[in-house]
């Protein structure tokens, strides 16, 4: 089929859903699938099909430091995904200033990255 023929993207929904969360544009789904992109508009508008706003909490990136990480799967159920980190981060001030006294931890999760956010802390201090 050639490009930006008339193609039923019906059977496609679930994919157009999918690539639309991961924030890929019409344009790009148009060519994955060979229409236009005013038909891949079109179609996301009569199924309810809408971009999400994207807002990060990480405002200012320069001043978050990146480290190097590895997942790995814990054994058992529940099944369960643990992050290490080199050991070694522990002696960087940053990271230190950062999470020395982190109670919880958020992640997020993006298509490009994985972001870790510490949540206030639910340790008493003693005076």
């Amino acid at each position: 089929m050639g490009i930006n023929q008339r193609v039923s993207l019906r059977k496609f929904k679930d994919d157009i859903r999918r690539w639309v969360e991961e924030g890929r544009s019409d344009e790009w789904i148009a060519s994955a699938l060979g229409t236009s992109a005013s038909s891949v508009q079109s179609f996301r508008s009569r199924n309810a099909i809408y971009r999400r706003e994207i807002v990060s909490t990480v405002y200012a990136p320069r001043e978050y430091s990146q480290y190097e990480g590895v997942l790995e799967r814990e054994a058992g159920p529940p099944e369960r995904v643990g992050v290490w980190f080199d050991p070694a981060v522990a002696d960087d001030k940053r990271w230190k200033d950062v999470w020395e006294e982190a109670g919880e931890v958020e992640v997020r999760v993006t298509p490009s990255r994985i972001v870790l956010v510490k949540k206030a802390s639910n340790r008493t201090t003693r005076t």
